[in-house]
């Protein structure tokens, strides 16, 4: 575009109604409108539905940037139109703040398998077909050890079960979803499989990672703006933690509120550190993806794995989130707005998707 005024969208799914009628102001982005303002960048609201797909394509074409929060499944519907519609807007010049092919590579359950020969990595394998989910996954259960099962795409707990073996009966299982509100349930490996087929269907994978016993120490969600650490969150992810001695399973605590901190905060500086320094290049050689590629705001969710000898805390992925990253700390507003001005200085459509030069 010509007129010299940078238009920045902020796209997140709606209805016609909030269509029709949305505003930044007052609306939970507009802290980020305002850090964009800042920058000289003209912010602009856009409300996506599949129900209205070809009319937010044709808003995308009078726009430089389009920055977008949608869950990979939004009220029953994933992001296939709307992948396609970012896609389209990229190739003709709009910068994506994730591109769709990036989320492909960073944003699905399967960074863990791709990801799980560097430090963060742990014991994970991956399910394709129903045959060797009932084949491989009672043997890795007969090891005594409890399994975290997430599917492919998913978000809000909605497909990650923790399982393990019942100690009284073999042939039952404990499992428990980790869907807000979920209680723990005994069934049968075969009844818990079927259950799972769903997840399966079509390109459908299933990731089985190891469970990690420090949970309940908590999680620690690692904010980036690209390349660059923009602050934390601690969480206490009670979803999938074991009821207290004694209770009743369904006694487990429920997950407790998201802290947040900027990137100087002294007891995370170990995982700065080692985002930085060591994991963000591993992951872009890993995964063939350029520093240029990476979203503006992404994040990665670490467990605490078990410590050293020394007693040094270890750290293991589990999941890195591109679709939907909100909220997150306020001190990443000022870069993501720095970095969108700076991004868009040296944009060219090809190196967003990683096809030629980035």
């Amino acid at each position: 575009m010509s007129t010299g005024i940078i238009r920045v969208g902020l796209l997140w799914h709606g209805d016609r109604e909030s269509r029709d009628t949305a505003t930044l102001t007052g609306s939970r982005f507009e802290p980020t409108a305002d850090a964009l303002r800042a920058v000289g960048i003209e912010p602009v609201p856009i409300i996506y539905n599949d129900d209205f797909a070809d009319e937010v394509n044709k808003q995308l074409t009078q726009l430089e940037a389009v920055l977008v929060w949608v869950n990979p499944i939004e009220q029953g519907h994933d992001r296939t139109m709307l992948d396609a519609v970012l896609s389209n807007a990229a190739t003709n010049g709009v910068m994506v703040s994730a591109h769709p092919d990036s989320i492909l590579k960073l944003g699905t359950k399967e960074v863990l398998i791709s990801t799980r020969d560097m430090s963060w990595g742990t014991d994970t394998h991956m399910y394709t077909t129903v045959w060797q989910l009932r084949e491989q996954l009672p043997p890795r259960l007969a090891e005594g050890r409890p399994r975290v099962l997430k599917q492919h795409r998913g978000n809000g707990g909605n497909g990650i079960w923790k399982v393990e073996q019942h100690a009284a009966d073999p042939s039952l299982l404990r499992v428990r979803h980790a869907l807000r509100r979920s209680l723990e349930e005994t069934l049968p490996i075969a009844e818990f499989i079927e259950r799972c087929e769903i997840y399966l269907e079509g390109t459908g994978k299933i990731i089985d990672q190891a469970y990690q016993e420090r949970l309940p120490e908590g999680m620690v969600r690692c904010y980036l703006v690209q390349d660059q650490v923009a602050g934390f969150g601690h969480q206490l992810i009670n979803a999938l933690y074991p009821a207290p001695a004694g209770a009743q399973a369904n006694d487990a605590p429920q997950p407790g509120p998201r802290l947040y901190f900027p990137p100087t905060q002294p007891e995370f500086q170990a995982i700065r550190l080692k985002m930085e320094n060591e994991w963000v290049g591993e992951l872009c050689t890993t995964l063939d993806i350029e520093r240029e590629q990476l979203p503006l705001i992404w994040d990665a969710d670490l467990l605490y794995g078990p410590k050293t000898d020394a007693g040094e805390d270890t750290y293991v992925l589990c999941e890195i989130n591109v679709s939907c990253v909100t909220p997150f700390p306020d001190s990443a507003l000022e870069l993501l707005a720095q970095t969108t001005l700076k991004r868009l200085a040296n944009y060219s459509p090809s190196a967003s998707t990683g096809e030629t030069e980035a």
